[in-house]
């Protein structure tokens, strides 16, 4: 199976992504919220550096309820258009 190169915007969003979570976590571990999430620190790595930039929704949602975030909230914040992670984290913490 070839996979189809992602698009900018879909780059930009994995980005996006990856830096709310990485807020999101805050002083808590990789490791501490990997394990909390079910996924290994190498997959949390990933997704947090945009290495990772579309990540299996089982997974998205593991780490939003390790997180204490909505997925509405999440999907907001890194919709095309939003205001970077600026925006989002504000919108996430309303």
């Amino acid at each position: 199976m070839v996979r189809v190169p992602l698009s900018p915007q879909e780059r930009q969003r994995g980005e996006r992504f990856g830096i709310l979570l990485r807020r999101a976590r805050g002083d808590r571990s990789m490791v501490d919220v990997a394990a909390a999430a079910g996924v290994s620190a190498e997959t949390l790595r990933k997704i947090e550096t945009g290495r990772a930039p579309t990540p299996a929704f089982f997974t998205v949602a593991a780490l939003a309820h390790a997180l204490h975030l909505s997925l509405d909230d999440l999907a907001a914040a890194c919709a095309e258009g939003a205001e970077g992670a600026e925006g989002g984290e504000q919108a996430m913490s309303a």
